[in-house]
């Protein structure tokens, strides 16, 4: 069943004729390669660094998203065929050689090892698997030449709302009138060539706080109007330039987002580049009919419900009491990016209640260097690794001793001393055992 653009009235009938007019796939299928190609450049930078048994392999102990404690990573050979796959996958995305099945294919095989363990979220890795979701819908195959409109606002749309998210996620007293913790990391890298004595100056924290959340605000809205689009993208490389010379760290979520941002520009702008560059081998532009694609009712209704929650995950915050950066309750999937800088140390009471007898235990020879940094001041998987305790003390009680310095503040306890986590159970849920964010000096 499908239904016409022309059918119904008014507004909603002229952007549903807005959303099936053909455009040009030129600019679309420059994503598709662009991102076909960072995918590939990532697997082997993965494979290359040591990560997949560092992560994956060595770990005796997982930590586990809610809802998905059932996935365990394979044995090694079976690891490295994921990542073997993910790599050739990513070279059939970017050529447009069976691009449905590799998408769809790179999408789960991508996903499934992001929620092997929490230890090792990052922002750009849920976006990977967001955009990959998404891209399964969109008529990106090589033969394409003429695509729907709604195909290219849907992916400016998804990164729009990255922007737009952490964006507002930097309206915080943190980030706003303390500088944090931009100061404590840009003080540390006085040693960068050039601006390094700058750094150091609590006016360029400040300035680069209040800088970072109106780039993030209102780089999408620039992006879109053509006089600013120019400025605007000159802006991104800048911003996303500056931002992965100066904190390595965050890998490559700047050179993913600078490539996504290309897609704000007119669809055929990779046809316009060409003919500028090459005017002798200039590509033949498509003949864009008059008639628009048809509508179709389940693909528009999965698009609905894929933007409803990328709305809600990143709102879900404000459902949960106190400070969501101190509790990270409604943190991830939601674009925090950047906004912490914790350094925590946690140690366990196991007590027998039958003998009363008490000892201590210490997580972190059993974790790795990246998992035991992360549990220590995350109150989600402080309460797995209680139970893992539990499991393996059948009948004790388990109790955490959890302190946690947070954006400059002094260490303070993030949970409750005398709460038995062992009978804690996780979910959605506030957690009351979680203390309150310490006050700033």
């Amino acid at each position: 069943m499908s239904i016409r653009a022309d059918d119904g009235h008014g507004a909603l009938s002229r952007l549903l004729r807005a959303l099936l007019a053909p455009v040009d796939a030129a600019g679309l299928h420059a994503f598709r390669i662009a991102f076909g190609l960072l995918m590939f450049a990532g697997t082997v930078r993965f494979a290359a660094r040591g990560w997949i048994h560092q992560l994956y392999v060595d770990p005796t102990f997982h930590f586990h998203y809610w809802g998905f404690g059932w996935l365990a990573p394979l044995p090694e050979a079976g690891m490295i065929a994921v990542f073997v796959a993910l790599g050739a996958l990513s070279l059939l995305v970017a050529a447009g050689v069976c691009y449905r099945p590799a998408i769809a294919l790179f999408f789960v095989l991508f996903t499934y090892v992001e929620l092997l363990d929490k230890a090792t979220y990052l922002n750009h890795y849920y976006f990977v698997s967001v955009v990959a979701l998404l891209m399964i819908v969109l008529p990106l195959g090589r033969r394409v030449a003429v695509a729907p409109a709604w195909a290219l606002w849907a992916l400016r749309l998804q990164v729009g709302l990255v922007y737009f998210f952490a964006g507002l996620a930097k309206l915080r007293p943190d980030w706003l009138l303390h500088a944090q913790p931009l100061r404590l990391w840009l003080a540390a890298r006085a040693d960068f060539p050039l601006i390094g004595g700058l750094l150091r100056r609590p006016e360029a924290a400040h300035l680069m706080s209040w800088g970072g959340a109106a780039f993030d605000l209102s780089v999408p809205f620039l992006l879109l109007h053509p006089r600013t689009r120019p400025f605007a993208y000159a802006g991104v490389l800048v911003f996303h330039g500056l931002t992965g010379a100066l904190f390595p760290a965050i890998g490559m979520f700047p050179w993913l987002m600078a490539a996504a941002a290309l897609v704000f520009f007119p669809p055929d702008w990779p046809r316009r580049l060409w003919c500028r560059l090459s005017p002798r081998t200039c590509p033949m532009a498509p003949v864009l009919s008059a008639s628009s694609f048809p509508a179709r009712p389940l693909l528009l209704g999965l698009l609905a419900l894929h933007f409803a929650v990328q709305l809600t995950l990143p709102l879900r915050r404000f459902a949960y009491p106190g400070d969501t950066a101190w509790t990270e309750e409604g943190y991830r999937f939601a674009w925090q990016v950047m906004l912490v800088e914790k350094v925590g140390s946690v140690v366990y009471r196991v007590r027998d209640p039958v003998s009363g007898r008490q000892r201590l235990v210490d997580p972190e020879p059993t974790l790795t260097a990246q998992q035991a940094k992360q549990m220590a001041f995350q109150p989600d998987m402080v309460l797995e690794y209680a139970h893992h305790i539990a499991a393996e003390n059948p009948g004790a009680e388990v109790r955490a001793d959890v302190f946690v310095t947070y954006n400059g503040r002094p260490a303070a306890r993030l949970v409750d001393p005398d709460v038995d986590l062992a009978r804690e159970v996780d979910g959605l849920g506030p957690r009351p055992w979680i203390l309150p964010a310490p006050p700033r000096p």
